[in-house]
């Protein structure tokens, strides 16, 4: 056989390996998790008062950006910098933290149980459910701001898309934080020049409307 036939057919025989070996390792994912729980909880909840945010259901390609851009210090956040210095957090381990992670669904109503169903089986089930409470706010007026700002990258259900982080379902207190940080040019957003906030001519009035809406939007299970 020829030289570059024969390289191809050897080239098409790994091409099989090659994407298994690319497949996401949930059970290195569920053990990597073993450190993020301390945080951000043993299902990805994060903090009950937002000091953590959610991070269970957000996307794969959102999770894998975001802690590379951690890694990277593209993304200053002093909390997670000892946990993802490359000896840490290789790209595997983010991969597949990652894909766990995205996968882990947690609802905004109460499960519905069977008779024959366990105390355990009911406390586990119960302390996935999540649900944020109703923040006070004009949510038709934050409606408008958020489909005038935010639909074209974080949908209009919120859920966000690849590389851009669901909102809906995500602490209002976390979610502040952010946005304050966006308009005050600390945290940069894709978009804007160092220093701009992106945010910058809304009032912190609008902010909170925003929220009050966001939170109208949490019950994802029937959006699904």
């Amino acid at each position: 056989m020829p030289l570059r036939p024969l390289r191809l057919a050897l080239f098409a025989l790994c091409l099989p390996t090659l994407a298994v070996a690319a497949e996401p390792d949930l059970d290195n994912g569920r053990a990597v998790n073993g450190t993020c729980a301390a945080c951000h909880g043993e299902n990805g909840q994060g903090g009950k008062q937002g000091e953590y945010p959610r991070i269970a259901g957000q996307s794969a390609k959102f999770i894998e950006f975001t802690l590379k851009s951690f890694r990277a210090r593209e993304r200053i956040n002093l909390p997670m910098f000892p946990y993802t210095q490359e000896r840490e957090l290789p790209d595997e381990d983010i991969r597949d933290i990652a894909a766990y992670l995205s996968a882990i669904e947690l609802p905004t109503k109460p499960p519905k149980f069977k008779d024959d169903d366990d105390a355990l089986t009911r406390l586990t089930a119960m302390q996935k459910v999540m649900i944020i409470p109703r923040v006070e706010g004009d949510i038709a007026a934050g409606g408008a701001i958020y489909q005038d700002r935010c639909t074209t990258c974080h949908g209009n259900d919120g859920r966000g898309k690849r590389i851009v982080p669901m909102l809906a379902g995500q602490y209002t207190n976390y979610l502040m934080r952010q946005m304050e940080q966006f308009r005050e040019g600390v945290r940069p957003h894709d978009e804007e020049q160092p220093g701009e906030g992106v945010l910058k001519d809304l009032k912190p009035a609008d902010l909170q409307n925003i929220l009050a809406y966001l939170t109208t939007l949490q019950n994802l299970e029937d959006k699904q």
